[in-house]
């Protein structure tokens, strides 16, 4: 064999390998997107907690600095009306007290894809949107589809990869419980599972394969497999192009475990083991829904973060983080790209 196995996502896309540099909300931004668009993979900006107006600014900047495919990565949960999170704040009260601050105004939520960000993806026209925690109504996927943009969905069950299939996307992420970060399900309750599981789910539309790949040998393995590329993202998180902060950097490469919790915004996520994760366990039914939670830890995060401590942090991470080093992010992808070539090459 010579070349990569399944290019249906390179023709998609235009990208030069088959790598999506995963949005992480917090923990990537436009240098890393750039760094991994120089490498030849496609560069993602996450918009969850941007502005329309932070959207088109972010876009222009990344494309000042690096060309290739570019995405914009949206979520699509219901906000309902804020929960009464008493018995959460009860919970936290101690570190309250620990720590020395008050519960504080609420920071900015998570917003949905709406209309005024429809707009800015016509202002920006990416090559590519991406939607988690399902897709967006019909009217605002005619609008996205009017700029000329690939469509790519989440699925984290083999139901949500034939629903998204069926809904006539572009692509699909096959996010599998190893992935770091918020498990996008939205069909149903949480099932975790593999990504060695979403794999074996025969659909039409190119698949993406995202969940524990730090290395070329995991790559080679998911190509293989029948993905036409992967999305890495705590692979790039010791990259100096990310925003990870230090305690989080100082954890990657570690021996330290990563767990699904629901502690840091409601929804269930998968991050390593922090303070307050040991304090109260990983998953605490008294958290109000996604993604009112981070309200009551707001001023606990920002204590500690200003003390240099991610004690009340989310720390995103996938099964891999054990294994990612230090690496400039246009170096990494261009070297698991090639590594991951020669591989499948000579299999």
């Amino acid at each position: 064999m010579t070349g990569w196995p399944d290019r249906r996502f390179l023709d998609l896309t235009g990208a030069a390998v088959p790598i999506v540099q995963a949005p992480m909300a917090g923990a990537s931004g436009v240098e890393l997107a750039v760094a991994a668009m120089r490498g030849g993979a496609v560069g993602s900006l996450p918009c969850a907690m941007l502005t329309p107006i932070q959207v088109i600014v972010q876009a222009a900047e990344v494309r000042a600095d690096a060309d290739g495919p570019l995405n914009l990565n949206f979520f699509c949960h219901r906000l309902g009306p804020a929960p009464d999170d008493t018995a959460w704040r009860e919970v936290l009260k101690p570190f309250y007290a620990l720590e020395g601050v008050e519960p504080g105004s609420p920071p900015p939520l998570r917003r949905p894809f709406d209309a005024a960000m429809a707009e800015a993806v016509e202002a920006v026209r990416p090559e590519i949107v991406s939607f988690h925690f399902g897709l967006p109504s019909p009217d605002l996927i005619e609008r996205v589809l009017a700029t000329g943009a690939a469509i790519v969905g989440n699925a984290t069950t083999p139901a949500e990869v034939r629903w998204l299939a069926e809904a006539e996307v572009d692509a699909i992420v096959l996010q599998g419980a190893e992935a770091g970060g918020h498990a996008g399900w939205f069909l149903g309750r949480h099932q975790p599972t593999p990504l060695a599981d979403l794999l074996q789910v025969a659909v039409d539309v190119p698949t993406i394969a995202a969940g524990g790949i730090v290395d070329a040998a995991d790559m080679a393995a998911a190509l293989s497999a029948g993905a036409s590329a992967v999305q890495l993202g705590t692979a790039y998180l010791a990259s100096p192009e990310s925003n990870a902060s230090a305690p989080h950097r100082a954890l990657l490469g570690t021996a330290t475990e990563t767990v699904f919790t629901n502690l840091f915004s409601g929804g269930v996520a998968r991050g390593l083991r922090n303070r307050l994760i040991d304090a109260i366990g990983p998953i605490n039914p008294t958290a109000p829904p996604f993604p009112y939670a981070s309200a009551a830890l707001a001023p606990l995060r920002a204590k500690a973060e200003a003390d240099g401590r991610g004690d009340y942090s989310p720390l995103w991470a996938g099964t891999g983080a054990a294994r990612v080093q230090p690496e400039p992010a246009e170096t990494l992808t261009c070297r698991l790209a090639a590594e991951t070539l020669a591989r499948l090459e000579t299999a």
